[in-house]
């Protein structure tokens, strides 16, 4: 698969969305520039594959495949990304626990520009007219990704968007089955590849439903299944710090604020249910 996202996405956060599509030999290469990006900018082609250890045709391979015409366009690629990036000045911690808590987050925010650079205009409106439109919502999400299915189901239904969120796998699979095409399944997957996930995903579409996926990986199988894609880059910048340090925080964020652009577009009918929950909250509060 070669970059077909939005032609301003920064070189790191297309190395986040397309690794697991590249081949062992433009993985290598990819991880390569992730992890210094200033020395890929300084490197010849011939320098970078020795670097890799790969020949030079895959670090040309490698570009193309992130969309560019060859390397020397990657390179102004990320000399740019480096250009606008905000300067490193986290802390490398000072040997205590907060320390380490504060450098892991200072770290996180640095990468927090790239969470939305692959989305499009047209995939987020979409997505919201979905949501909002859909006679029937119904949430699937699976194991390190189930927490967001049931923060997306319970932000929904308070804006006044109500949803439907059994954690069951079996039970999402037989919900799943059931839509019509006047239904939305909203999938919710980092890696884009849960056996469980892409069952259901897979009965709405035959069912005929509107399927939305947010995954992490622009050529994740769920990607193929689904109506909608909204991709978001692990923060991390590599496949290999996906798996080592799975985290579902920038998805977490894209859907919180998806959530948000549903409420804005229902208006009144989003106020009304926010009152009700206020109302809720407020009595379930004591002194």
């Amino acid at each position: 698969m070669s970059w077909n996202g939005p032609d301003d996405a920064p070189p790191s956060a297309r190395i986040a969305a397309l690794a697991p599509a590249l081949q062992p030999s433009e993985r290598r290469v990819a991880d390569a520039i992730a992890a210094d990006l200033a020395g890929a900018v300084e490197r010849t082609a011939q320098q970078l594959a020795d670097h890799a250890g790969v020949g030079r045709a895959s670090v040309v391979r490698t570009a193309r495949t992130l969309g560019y015409d060859g390397y020397p366009q990657l390179r102004v690629a990320v000399a740019r990304e480096l250009a606008f990036a905000p300067p490193a000045e986290a802390s490398t911690g000072d040997g205590t626990a907060v320390g380490a808590l504060r450098a892991a987050v200072e770290e996180f925010a640095r990468g927090l520009s790239r969470v939305t650079s692959v989305l499009t205009e047209q995939q987020v409106t979409a997505a919201v007219a979905a949501l909002d439109e859909a006679e029937r919502v119904v949430v699937v999400a699976a194991g390190l990704s189930m927490p967001l299915g049931y923060d997306a189901a319970m932000r929904l239904g308070a804006a006044g968007r109500p949803c439907e969120f059994v954690p069951d796998p079996l039970a999402q699979q037989i919900a799943a089955r059931q839509l019509t095409a006047s239904s939305v399944c909203l999938v919710l997957s980092g890696s884009g590849s849960s056996r469980p996930t892409l069952a259901a995903a897979a009965d709405a579409r035959d069912a005929g439903a509107q399927v939305l996926a947010v995954t992490s990986f622009a050529d994740a199988p769920l990607v193929r299944l689904a109506d909608t894609a909204l991709v978001v880059p692990p923060v991390g910048g590599t496949f290999r710090d996906e798996l080592l340090h799975t985290s579902r925080a920038a998805l977490a964020l894209v859907v919180e604020q998806l959530v948000e652009l549903v409420a804005q577009r229902r208006s009144g009918r989003s106020a009304r249910a926010r009152d009700a929950v206020l109302r809720v909250l407020g009595e379930s509060l004591g002194d």
